[in-house]
């Protein structure tokens, strides 16, 4: 078949409810999922599967959910009423798609783009009109059931309106639909809402097809398809399964972990052969670690770009930040946004720095603050050091600071200001005028000693008799 004469893929993901037993403002599909709101994981799957375009049915919270979702590219139609799921794809406006169409939930953040291929190439092979993606489960609880007559799918039953020898199937809906665009743009008015809960089910198109002899078929999935987030716990559970998913993902690449149970690396993030990952690691966002790293316990590390054979020692947080080959962090060091630490440097414990470029092989040992600032290349700062880069004006200002510089423990340089290469400056010194090259620059009060200043204890009298 050419490319041609495959059928357009729009994915139409239904997001408008309220989610009221998670049990707070936020909306329902906004709940991160290991680091991602789980809206934005199932509009990334359907993507990467191919669809040409994904429309959003929003609702509850509809303003927030068009912040997360409409900068992916999608577009949003709003169910200003909850009334079931019929109801919802309704207003995605069907009569205007064309191809094939996925129906999906907005909440099923443990979907993937090759589960999504799989159900559609399922669906055009076997030639179908309408398919329904099912799973079976140990516990199946409030899902509709698949009900069968001589193996072949006769209705969707939602547990609500199912008896009790129905309730005791184990292959439910998943809540996934594939069917063809003018098959759900004719049966979608035909739904009617004589239920229990009086609301229109897209599931009654499975009787509505079947009734006029359309080819209907079930495609069974795994159990993991079928997960949807309905509470904290579940919530929990997702995110729980997407960073073991991760983690395994991670193992098979030659990545070392001490406790796979205890690492938390979201699934954005890259990490080469050979790095040690130890317990209570997070590493989030856009992170990019290269080969034989080695990244200590209780480090969080977001949106920061880390070369070959780093370490970064215990309790270190590093965010929107870039380190070179062989440089060492920590333990307890902060890296703050846009600092870049270059080849085989060292930022020591309680060392913090914020829109830094610390030069190749320099140092800061200790109980140090760098922002604004460029320090050159072997420069060795002291214990202490401060630059103070925020005026009264309420302005920034940077320190510069030469290649090769000493820096005297507990100096303070008065940004703005700048050192000059082989300068020396003196411990305790507070620096408010740039220094030449190779200059020393003490800048601190004269020391004062007054010898046999103390004067001798005195010896109470004794009160004579």
């Amino acid at each position: 078949m050419s490319q041609k004469d495959v059928a357009a893929l729009t994915v139409i993901a239904l997001a408008a409810g309220k989610g009221t037993r998670m049990k707070s403002p936020l909306p329902k599909v906004l709940h991160p999922v290991a680091g991602r709101p789980m809206i934005e994981k199932v509009i990334s799957a359907s993507k990467q599967a191919g669809a040409k375009e994904v429309r959003v049915v929003v609702g509850h919270g509809q303003n927030l959910v068009r912040q997360v979702v409409e900068p992916m590219g999608v577009a949003c139609y709003v169910q200003d009423e909850q009334l079931g799921t019929a109801h919802a794809v309704k207003c995605a406006k069907p009569e205007t798609i064309e191809g094939d169409v996925v129906i999906m939930n907005g909440d099923h953040p443990l979907i993937e783009a090759s589960d999504i291929k799989n159900f559609v190439e399922i669906f055009r092979d076997e030639k179908c009109d309408l398919a329904v993606v099912t799973a079976d489960l140990k516990n199946p609880g409030e899902f509709g059931r698949i009900v069968r007559h001589r193996g072949d799918l006769a209705a969707i039953v939602e547990a609500k309106d199912a008896s009790a020898e129905t309730l005791k199937i184990k292959e439910v809906n998943t809540g996934i639909y594939i069917v063809k665009a003018e098959v759900l743009a004719h049966y979608l008015p035909l739904i009617s809402n004589n239920n229990a809960k009086k609301e229109f089910y897209v599931t009654d198109l499975i009787s509505l097809c079947i009734g006029d002899k359309k080819r209907v078929q079930p495609i069974k999935s795994t159990p993991k398809v079928a997960v949807g987030v309905n509470t904290q716990l579940e919530l929990a559970k997702a995110t729980r399964l997407i960073f073991k998913r991760k983690a395994l993902k991670l193992l098979e690449d030659g990545v070392l972990m001490i406790d796979p149970r205890t690492t938390y690396v979201e699934e954005s993030v890259e990490i080469g052969a050979g790095t040690v990952l130890y317990p209570n690691v997070f590493i989030r966002g856009r992170s990019r670690i290269g080969s034989f790293c080695v990244i200590e316990s209780n480090s969080f590390i977001s949106d920061t770009e880390i070369a070959d054979s780093v370490q970064v020692r215990g309790g270190s947080y590093l965010e929107n930040s870039k380190l070179h080959s062989k440089v060492s962090v920590g333990p307890y060091a902060r890296l703050r946004p846009e600092t870049e630490i270059m080849e085989e440097a060292h930022v020591g414990n309680f060392v913090e720095m914020k829109k830094v470029k610390f030069g190749k092989k320099s140092k800061a040992g200790h109980l140090t603050y760098l922002g604004d600032a460029v320090v050159g290349e072997e420069v060795n700062v002291g214990c202490g050091t401060i630059t103070c880069n925020y005026a009264a004006d309420k302005k920034k200002y940077q320190t510069k600071i030469g290649n090769r510089v000493f820096v005297g423990s507990d100096t303070q340089f008065i940004a703005p200001v700048e050192i000059g290469d082989d300068a020396i400056i003196g411990s305790g010194s507070t620096i408010t005028k740039s220094v030449p090259a190779k200059a020393l620059a003490v800048a601190r009060g004269r020391q004062i000693v007054k010898e046999n200043y103390t004067p001798k204890a005195v010896t109470p009298e004794v009160e004579k008799e």
